[in-house]
């Protein structure tokens, strides 16, 4: 499967598939338009009280994947990406400064490991 994350504040690309916002709030100052995401999945990203526990300080970066696939696991919407990612390359997109610890990044990671 061809899974692939970009942040949102990066230029929308033909060559990303389907694009699915991933974040539980909408990135700060973008219109629709430039998100140009063909889904948003607020549900799947952390729980409001994960993203605040963790507020991207890297110390809490190996307990935040443990608890954020905790929550995957009984996440229904794991499908929905799964299906859609079968069908060709799927991006998604995230709103976060920090592009190595983010929750896109397990997201994604959670979803290869499952195919």
């Amino acid at each position: 499967m061809d899974i692939q994350i970009k942040r949102a504040y990066e230029p929308a690309d033909p060559a990303d598939g389907c694009r699915i916002l991933v974040d539980r709030l909408w990135p700060r100052g973008l219109k629709k338009e430039q998100v140009a995401c063909d889904l948003w999945l607020k549900e799947i990203a952390p729980s409001t009280d994960l993203r605040k526990w963790f507020n991207h300080e890297h110390e809490k970066w190996p307990e935040f994947q443990r608890r954020y696939r905790d929550e995957l696991s009984a996440s229904a919407d794991v499908k929905e990406l799964l299906d859609r990612a079968a069908r060709g390359r799927l991006t998604l997109v995230y709103g976060a400064h920090d592009q190595e610890c983010n929750q896109a990044v397990v997201l994604r990671d959670y979803l290869l490991e499952l195919c």
